[in-house]
């Protein structure tokens, strides 16, 4: 069956008892929106601050490959098979944006028998969580264009305004656009463009945020524009946007409870752009969950280089999150796609191959162990097309490498295929006390954070920029200079080029642009070819989707 027909037959359980039943959360501690979905207050969430915290456990992956590799799934799997074997343990994933499940990626509820329920609203508008984020950044956006429109008394200078509008769907049409056309009467004629809500500075702040006070000032500082003397920033806070902003958030910031197939709860909360922001849920979510369970497994965007080091770098610097151990998930077809296999070729043997491409695999679970110092447990996400010969060559090069690797089954059979990946975190993680490196001090200049990134883990030779970037940079570090950066770049390759493969070394990183996210609190640097407004392809994923007179949804996955 498709994950959509597996989902639709699953047995939900009322959001409200479960909640209760696993986590003594009484009913006036919750929104339910529906049957199977609710918000829980933050008045209740700071009732639990004296609690002690649970173990985080992150899940990330090697370098994404079309073949795919299984995160989320892998997630719900590992929690289910810890509740399995008695262990309190929660999930706590990012919501999916609409864009990606109308166009090549598709949903983000897991897959097979690991997923989260109610697929279709979990993918299909959820809470109204990212609608929120779209009307609050455009809001901002209009109150921009009128500021300018009534006598600009700010001095903005219309050519040098940051902050785009968002939707949350594909759309290279509005990438680039001009507003303001038709005269006077529909304000001041100037160039702008679109992001995806996924992108927007909104949605990180939305995902740091510890609290409606904090969420507010992050809003008030952000960065709108520059005014025409070329230097002095124009902050929201000075269009009085920010009150209003928050008042739009006032229900996204509460973390949404669900459930998996097998009836644990799971919190849903955030989705930021794992390359133009730090592609993990939100912090209330994690922080939220540590103290209800006493295991927290979570996941962070793309794989390890960008998902795990934002993760680490400036979700757990900001917020002060221990992580105990890491799974590191790969597939055999990914491997072998590393390996320079076309993707239809994937499903047949290839023992050279994924030879060749666990070279991948290497590199992210030596900076997982090496320069985070956290222990590693390798999963292999079992496909049915892998064959004993091609796990028998993973184990044995996993078992060089001083790798725990353990295949896992969890898509095929739930919790039940993945409670020998369970046992082996749990082993792990009751172990170890969580002690971690952050990659880079926050006391190197900006420039020198991107090279030790650059080198450390994307095993660059050297990076480069024009003399405007580094002049900025250099700007910045007097006020900005302990901020943490985000590299926005290709997910598909250690380098910036998306079709070098396996674990490149040697080249050269290019900051092409740097962007300032102060409301956020880091900066972004972006590197090769990174579009904040994806396009759909050929045949988009929307073509498959309908519905029937039932309003039973098809064609998700």
């Amino acid at each position: 069956m498709s994950d959509i027909e597996i989902a639709q037959q699953a047995t939900m359980r009322p959001i409200i008892g479960l909640a209760k039943e696993q986590y003594d959360i009484d009913a006036e501690h919750l929104d339910p929106i529906g049957h199977y979905k609710a918000k829980i207050s933050l008045e209740y969430i700071n009732t639990l601050t004296d609690k002690k915290d649970g173990k985080l456990i992150l899940v990330t992956a090697i370098s994404p490959t079309p073949a795919g590799e299984g995160k989320t799934t892998t997630t719900v799997g590992l929690g289910d098979a810890m509740n399995r074997l008695g262990k309190k343990t929660m999930m706590c994933l990012r919501e999916p944006s609409l864009g990606p499940c109308f166009g090549v990626k598709g949903g983000a509820a897991g897959g097979g028998y690991s997923q989260v329920v109610p697929m279709e609203d979990i993918n299909l508008h959820f809470t109204g969580d990212f609608h929120a984020i779209g009307v609050a950044h455009n809001l901002l956006s209009a109150l921009i264009d009128n500021h300018i429109n009534h006598g600009n008394a700010l001095d903005i200078d219309p050519r040098r305004i940051q902050w785009k509008r968002v939707v949350d769907m594909n759309d290279r049409a509005l990438r680039n656009i001009v507003v303001g056309i038709g005269g006077a009467a529909n304000g001041y004629l100037r160039e702008d463009g679109y992001d995806i809500v996924v992108a927007s500075e909104v949605m990180a702040i939305l995902c740091l945020a510890t609290g409606r006070a904090d969420l507010k000032e992050r809003l008030g500082r952000i960065v709108i524009g520059y005014k025409s003397d070329n230097k002095t920033p124009v902050y929201a806070r000075d269009l009085n946007a920010q009150g209003a902003m928050a008042a739009l958030l006032k229900d996204a910031i509460k973390p949404n409870l669900v459930q998996t197939l097998e009836n644990n709860i799971a919190i849903i909360h955030g989705g930021p752009f794992a390359n133009i922001a730090h592609g993990c849920n939100t912090v209330t979510a994690t922080k939220t969950a540590l103290k209800l369970a006493d295991y927290v497994v979570t996941e962070a965007g793309f794989g390890a280089d960008l998902g795990a080091e934002k993760f680490i770098d400036i979700k757990c610097r900001m917020a002060d999150l221990k992580p105990s151990a890491v799974v590191l998930v790969a597939t055999v077809r990914a491997l072998k796609f590393h390996g320079e296999v076309a993707k239809e070729n994937l499903n047949t043997e290839n023992l050279a191959a994924l030879e060749q491409g666990f070279v991948n695999l290497e590199r992210h679970y030596h900076n997982i162990t090496q320069h985070y110092g956290l222990p590693c447990v390798v999963c292999i996400n079992h496909f049915t097309y892998d064959t004993d010969a091609e796990i028998a060559l993973l184990q044995q090069k996993c078992e060089v490498l001083g790798a725990t690797c353990v295949t896992s089954k969890h898509w095929a059979a739930g919790g039940a295929g993945a409670e020998t990946l369970a046992q082996a975190v749990i082993e792990v993680v009751d172990d170890h006390e969580p002690e971690f490196t952050f990659v880079y001090d926050e006391k190197l200049s900006l420039w020198e954070k991107i090279e030790t990134i650059a080198s450390k883990l994307y095993g660059a030779k050297r990076v480069t920029a024009n003399a405007k970037v580094k002049a900025q940079l250099a700007t910045w570090d007097i006020d900005y200079g302990k901020f943490p950066v985000c590299i926005a770049k290709t997910q598909m390759s250690f380098s910036t080029n998306p079709n070098a493969k396996g674990a490149p070394s040697g080249h050269t990183l290019e900051i092409r642009e740097v962007k300032l996210a102060n409301g956020a609190g880091f900066i972004v640097a972006i590197a090769g070819d990174i579009m904040t407004m994806p396009g759909l392809p050929k045949i988009p994923a929307a073509e498959r989707i309908d519905i029937d007179n039932d309003g039973r949804i098809t064609g998700l996955f």
